[in-house]
């Protein structure tokens, strides 16, 4: 029984260590997405720059498109912002963006600031469209084909190695098509 004791209170440190080691590993930015092939949830929002007007999945249909969902309070959205500029001026990416449980005038005047890389900005003032794509933290980035297909998901900002490596051969391949 006393070598139980002793043994005991060590095998759960063991235990535990392992698993702290084990999640040293673990990528938290590869979280598979269920939504991967699959078409776009439907959805039917209004744009940040006109709240009467209300667009659906079908702006996705016929280019490839990222789906950048940002909000002013994300600390690295702001990171991220002048890459998505960078993308936009130089690279001639097409990028909608989804506005994510923010104040509309608020987000105009982030905009005005920092600049708009978007091409349509698609407000969730309740965070109920993000859900249905799956988004649990901003930024995220969605990369749809030309038949509105979420093909990739990038969790946390997009820079420079993001872009080359992984996100730009994937728009490249899809754009040929």
């Amino acid at each position: 029984m006393k070598k139980i004791r002793v043994l005991l209170p060590l095998v759960l440190f063991m235990l535990i260590a392992g698993l702290l080691f084990r999640g040293l590993k673990l990528h938290p930015e590869k979280i598979p997405s269920p939504l991967i092939g699959k078409s776009v949830p439907q959805f039917s929002l209004s744009t940040l720059d006109n709240p009467n007007r209300t667009l659906t999945q079908s702006i996705f249909t016929g280019h490839v498109t990222l789906l950048n969902v940002w909000a002013t309070w994300c600390e690295a959205c702001s990171i991220e912002h002048p890459f998505l500029m960078h993308l936009v001026k130089d690279e001639h990416i097409i990028i909608d963006g989804l506005d994510y449980r923010d104040d509309d005038e608020t987000a105009k005047k982030w905009l005005q600031q920092m600049g708009n890389p978007y091409q349509i900005i698609l407000t969730d003032p309740t965070g109920n469209a993000a859900i249905d794509w799956g988004v649990y933290g901003t930024p995220e980035t969605f990369i749809i084909d030309k038949n509105s297909h979420i093909r990739y998901r990038q969790i946390g900002a997009i820079d420079e190695t993001t872009w080359t490596t992984v996100l730009k051969p994937l728009v490249e391949q899809l754009e040929h098509e």
